[in-house]
């Protein structure tokens, strides 16, 4: 009988069942290897105290302190036994900062006898707000000198010099994981080395077994850096050798080459386009023009600034394919996105998107829109254009991915704000073609060029950083409404004034405010006292309508609206009807209203850096300078409040995503697997490691190159499979 291998042993055989599943349940880790690959997110010094000042609020912490004080207060409480009630209060100190801990009831005693002033202990608890002052409620405590001698010797037999801090929960404190990791330790010597020896040596790295006793027992700190550096190559090499091997099996597909005609489609569009494109937008023609025309299936990024014209270049590429006798698809993650890329093509076509028509051109193709809410007799006619190849472009949403629909020649996918989709969904729409089509993925979210390496790996990118001539440019500002109220009266007079001089203005909101979003919002709220639910949509636009706006024509949008609503209210706000917008982030990517000048975004502390960059694009679109107020009530030394003054400190997109990128955990970077596995990162930091991230991309593509299905590395190939299961290297997320 196979015995089953030390690091795949279930934890409940070696922790007993009690404690592995509240480690499933809250950490997700099942094996003995996924415990020994649970690090450490700091190390305490024994002796040594935490600095107290920058606790986070609202998350769970683990501290090390020594009490400063301890009092017990008695209280009339109708409640308590004889109508008393006793809670204690505990100062702790790190010799710059406090904090207080509170017990109450029956919890009191055991900490009144245990947490006298001079002890010092580690204490894990969710930091709160009371009075205006930091607190722990009924931490868990574990102690490290004083009177607590039996506590002190538990810790002391896992903790040395250097007290491994766990991420933890409420429900497993990070000594109880520190103590379990103690009892797998040992079993970490037989953990499998996935480097190359050649490589690891080659970098002077220990090896695994030794990194994962430095990295739960350190000695010294030098102990610490030395396993940090063998596991980040660890997590950047095994990463970059999954998406190594995509790019190599991708590559071996066959596919079309598609070159456009010298006197087609592509030409008589080049020839009506009223501007000249930028450098940018030549240089990455030029880089898709190349991929097409190869017999591999292009895989190609375009990332860009919000207003680079992102979808002109797309747009061109689409004719080239038509030109070479294909058929285009343009998928958009929501029906408002696809509807306006019909719009927009078929304006920037002219007669060329009136093929088969009365009074389109020679070399004119049909250009069909493909949703979900569609009519029955306009979904027929657009599914019959496909199939008969009559429709050289369709544009669509993931209803485009249905069985029944049915191309004459597939040639090229181009997928717009990727992050939006899964990537089976768009494997399952270049699985419609004959053969393998190409594949040009848009995001307008800038991307730093380590995350681009790991997230989007698989695809070689081009980047459009160059905005079109005339695009004017976007002055940001944030309105602190609860400090200052006066500066939100002035934002809607700005609003009005924008309004007079003939421009638009959009107002967002992060919610809706309909039956099921207030039930949504009550519970929240009732989860979280000290929060109120976001401003809402339909609250907000009556509000306005009735107050500071009174006499504009306000409008609503969101997300839950018909769709044929949706397209009345988005048509009408482009052809200048309406003044105002009040809409949910429904318009944060490639909406185009080009006279639309002025944005309002309420409650701009809930929405990320990224998705607040987003929205702004929509301002400043035409020649009129545009304007964007973040208004928020979170008071100025907040981490919510520092994220909104960089939003409004830069226009950068790419250095917004920086900023974006160092302030979210980094576990979020690379989003969750389609499996719902954990993030693989736990010691690799995208922003910082760049370096070590490129090598490895470099050393991942040699050893595919050499030994695609992994057989002179079997260490290698056992970490991909626990990294990723076969589907889930198929379908590596796309952040």
């Amino acid at each position: 009988m196979d015995l089953v291998p030390a690091l795949e042993e279930p934890l409940k055989k070696v922790l007993g069942p009690a404690t592995a599943k509240v480690m499933a349940e809250h950490l997700g880790l099942h094996t003995v290897g996924d415990l020994l690959h649970h690090y450490p997110r700091r190390y305490e010094e024994r002796g040594q105290l935490t600095h107290l000042a920058d606790l986070p609020m609202d998350e769970h912490v683990t501290v090390v302190a020594q009490v400063a004080d301890a009092r017990l207060h008695t209280f009339a409480s109708p409640r308590a036994p004889r109508g008393k009630g006793q809670r204690l209060e505990v100062t702790i100190t790190d010799g710059s900062g406090r904090l207080q801990l509170v017990f109450f009831g029956n919890g009191v005693h055991k900490p009144h006898k245990e947490l006298l002033p001079g002890t010092r202990a580690m204490f894990a608890g969710k930091v709160s707000v009371f009075n205006r002052r930091l607190q722990l409620a009924h931490p868990a405590y574990e102690l490290l000198r004083g009177d607590g001698e039996e506590a002190t010797e538990s810790v002391e037999s896992w903790a040395g010099a250097l007290i491994p801090i766990y991420p933890a929960t409420a429900k497993l404190e990070s000594w109880k994981i520190g103590k379990a990791v103690q009892t797998v330790l040992p079993s970490a010597q037989e953990a499998v080395d996935p480097l190359p020896e050649s490589l690891r040596a080659g970098r002077g790295l220990v090896t695994l077994p030794e990194a994962l006793l430095k990295i739960h027992r350190p000695h010294t700190k030098a102990d610490i850096a030395d396993a940090r550096a063998r596991l980040k190559w660890d997590e950047a090499f095994v990463l970059q050798v999954a998406l190594a091997r995509r790019r190599h099996a991708d590559a071996q597909l066959p596919a079309v080459a598609r070159r456009p005609r010298p006197d087609g489609l592509l030409a008589a569009f080049d020839d009506r386009m009223p501007f000249t494109l930028t450098e940018g937008q030549q240089k990455v023609s030029r880089e898709i023009f190349a991929d097409l025309a190869t017999e591999h299936p292009m895989h190609r990024l375009l990332q860009g600034e919000v207003g680079s014209g992102k979808t002109l270049v797309a747009l061109r590429a689409m004719l080239a394919v038509v030109d070479a006798g294909g058929q285009a698809a343009l998928l958009a993650p929501t029906e408002v996105l696809a509807q306006q890329h019909h719009r927009s093509v078929t304006e920037m076509m002219g007669e060329l998107a009136e093929g088969g028509m009365l009074g389109g051109a020679e070399h004119a193709t049909k250009v069909v829109l493909l949703t979900g809410s569609m009519g029955a007799a306009a979904r027929r006619q657009a599914l019959l254009d496909l199939a008969t190849g009559e429709a050289g472009i369709v544009i669509g949403t993931h209803a485009l991915i249905e069985d029944k629909v049915q191309f004459h020649d597939l040639g090229l996918v181009v997928v717009d704000e990727q992050h939006r989709f899964g990537v089976e969904q768009r494997d399952a729409l270049r699985g419609k073609g004959k053969q393998p089509p190409h594949l040009l993925v848009m995001t307008a979210t800038p991307i730093p060029r380590t995350v681009a390496m790991t997230v989007f790996g698989d695809l070689e990118t081009s980047v459009l950083d160059q905005l079109p001539a005339g695009r004017s440019p976007i002055a940001s500002h944030v309105v602190p409404a609860a400090d200052k109220p006066h500066f939100l009266a002035r934002a809607w007079e700005r609003v009005r004034e924008e309004v007079a001089q003939g421009h638009q203005a959009y107002v967002v909101c992060p919610r809706i405010g309909d039956e099921e979003d207030d039930k949504k919002a009550k519970k929240s709220a009732e989860d979280d006292a000290d929060k109120r639910p976001p401003l809402a949509v339909l609250d907000v636009a009556e509000q306005l309508a009735r107050g500071p706006l009174k006499g504009l024509k306000v409008e609503v949008l969101h997300g839950r609206m018909q769709p044929d609503d949706k397209d009345a209210v988005m048509r009408r706000f482009a052809a200048g009807e309406t003044d105002v917008l009040v809409a949910t982030t429904v318009i944060e990517v490639g909406v185009n209203v080009p006279n639309a000048t002025a944005m309002v975004i309420m409650d701009a502390d809930r929405f990320g850096v990224s998705q607040l960059h987003q929205l702004r694009g929509r301002v400043g679109r035409g020649t009129a300078p545009g304007l964007c107020l973040l208004v928020t009530e979170m008071p100025e030394a907040s981490a919510a409040r520092q994220r909104l003054n960089a939003v409004a400190a830069t226009l950068d997109g790419f250095e917004l995503s920086r900023i974006d990128l160092e302030q979210r955990r980094e576990g979020d970077v690379l989003g969750q697997a389609q499996s719902g596995a954990r993030s693989s990162l736990r010691v690799l930091a995208v922003i910082e490691d760049e370096e070590i991230i490129a090598e490895a991309r470099q050393e991942a593509a040699a050893v595919v190159a050499a030994d695609p299905e992994l057989q002179r590395l079997p260490g290698l190939r056992t970490a991909l499979d626990a990294l990723l299961d076969e589907e889930r290297e198929q379908y590596l997320e796309k952040g």
